[in-house]
Order: C-alpha cells, then sequence, then structure tokens
C-alpha cells in the first residue's frame, strides 16, 4: 500500500511538473567583452526544471533576418510547441537557447575586416556563459543548433565550422552564403568599403556552405545529423538543393524536406516540432 501510494505521488508530482508548463525568459542579457557591449539572449525552460536537479541537453535556437532574441517566442511560438513536443513525448526535455543577433549589427559570423567577431562571441563567450549559468549538459552529444533564414545560415556555418560541437544541426529555410564570389563582391560593394580579392575569397569560402562541404572530411560532415528544411515557394531553395545535392554527392547522411509553402513564420512553426524530435533523437542517444 505505502508503494502504491508512493508510485501514485511520484506520478501526481510528475504529471503536476509537466501541466505547468515551460517557462521563457526573454530579455537576458551578459557583458561581451569581444564585442563590448551587453548582448541580449532568450531562454526557454522545460516544464521540469524547476522540481528537479538534473542536467538537461540544449538546442541553440537562431533568429532571422529583421528580428532578435523574441522572434521565436512571439512569432516561432516556441513555448506553446516545446511544451506540446515534450508532454506527447516527441521531444525530449531540453533548454532552448535564442541569441540576438540584431543589435549593433546583424549577422552570426565575424565582419570581413575583424573589427566584430560576433561568431567569437558565441563560441567564447554565449556559450560558456549559459553553459555554466543553466543546468546544461556541456557535449557534443547534448547539444543542437537550428534557425531559420539568416539564422539557418547561422545553423550551417556554425556546425560546419565546428563539427565538433553539435550533434544535430537544422537550418530552416536557410540563407546557405553567397553562391559565387561575384555575388559577395556585389554585397560587399554596398557597404561603400573596400576590401582586397584575398580577403574576398577567404571569407566567401569560410561561409559558404558550398564551399565548406567541398572543405571537410566525409568523416566530419557525418558526425553532424543534418535536418534540412525549405519550402516548395521559398526565394531561397536554390541554395538549399546545392547543398542537398553536395551532401548527396559525398555521401553523407541527411535529411532534406521540401513541403509546401513559402518564406514565412508558418512554415517554421509547422516545422519546429519536427526539429525537436530530430534533435532528441540524438540526445537519446538513437
Amino acid at each position: 500500500m505505502n508503494r502504491l501510494l508512493l508510485l501514485n505521488l511520484s506520478l501526481l508530482i510528475t504529471f503536476s511538473a509537466f501541466s505547468q508548463g515551460g517557462k521563457v525568459y526573454d530579455n537576458l542579457s551578459m557583458k561581451s567583452n569581444l564585442l563590448k557591449s551587453e548582448r541580449k539572449f532568450a531562454v526557454y525552460l522545460p516544464p521540469d526544471y524547476e522540481t528537479s536537479e538534473r542536467s538537461y541537453p540544449v538546442l541553440y535556437l537562431l533568429h532571422g533576418s529583421g528580428d532578435d532574441q523574441t522572434g521565436w517566442i512571439q512569432f516561432g511560438e516556441v513555448l506553446h510547441i516545446a511544451d506540446k513536443a515534450i508532454r506527447e513525448g516527441k521531444a525530449t526535455p531540453m533548454i532552448i537557447v535564442m541569441p540576438d543577433a540584431n543589435t549593433g549589427r546583424r549577422g552570426y559570423f565575424n565582419d570581413i575586416k575583424g573589427t566584430w567577431l560576433y561568431e567569437d562571441f558565441f563560441f567564447k563567450e554565449l556559450i560558456p556563459y549559459v553553459e555554466g549559468t543553466y543546468r546544461i549538459k556541456g557535449e557534443k552529444r547534448y547539444r543542437a543548433v537550428a534557425g531559420l533564414s539568416m539564422g539557418g545560415g547561422g545553423s550551417f556555418m556554425y556546425a560546419l565550422h565546428h563539427p565538433e560541437m553539435f550533434s544535430s544541426a537544422c537550418p530552416l529555410s536557410a540563407y546557405v552564403g553567397p553562391l559565387s564570389v561575384d555575388e559577395l563582391k556585389a554585397r560587399l560593394k554596398r557597404s561603400n568599403e573596400s576590401y582586397s580579392n584575398q580577403q574576398i575569397q577567404q571569407y566567401y569560402e569560410q561561409h559558404n556552405a558550398l564551399s565548406l562541404i567541398d572543405q571537410l572530411s566525409k568523416k566530419d560532415l557525418s558526425s553532424v545529423r543534418w535536418f534540412i528544411d525549405c519550402g516548395d515557394d521559398d526565394f531561397l531553395y536554390e541554395g538549399n538543393s546545392l547543398v542537398h545535392i553536395a551532401l548527396r554527392k559525398k555521401e553523407v547522411p541527411h535529411e532534406f524536406r521540401i513541403r509546401d509553402g513559402r518564406h514565412s513564420w508558418t512554415y517554421w512553426r509547422a516545422s519546429l516540432p519536427v526539429v525537436l524530435s530530430f534533435v532528441s533523437d540524438a540526445f537519446h542517444q538513437y
């Protein structure tokens, strides 16, 4: 009888924790020495975070151009979608970190002259800070990255630059980088700054997903689980399709999805539950 009571009490506590839902904090900040500024970020904590003492896997979820750290909360409904996926057993409880890449300057990378070091900030300051502040399992197998549009590009580049850091990468409707050096030159020309051909070439090779796939070994590429998703009416279809072809030619396992849809939050809200399930497979040691 006592054993049955304990079991019922345990189930009641578990149900109560999950029925309460997770929490989001959308106006957090940390000091960045590299960027010489306060940097905002948002965090989703799973339903049982406050009632447990365990550590959790983490998903870094990147917003698109024009949004900030609140984008996935306000428009992407991350709280509702993550709670539902966890409650239904389709995703494991995880912490979701959403950084702001739209304060001061826009974008997830270091600039071409090395005067704005956002990517360095992400790996050298943000990740150590949040993984030291929250109960996060700080290992590759428990870390994933995903994002939409500009954030999809960030997901590609971060996982390609650091395949040792992420178990899964899920670029959605991603900007895969300039598809040619001439395209990059045209974009840089609009900034009214001058760059050498060597600077442009080096930057292109490090910020074009196709170039990076060509440079990396099949072993490194295959150490990341890839989920690439882009709508059939999305204007970024070409780059995503070319990445799929490049990975196929290199015989790198990956998931490539084309669904009915365009470059919109309607599309990305439908993608997020699949992303949460996909990254959970690695967190669960599929």
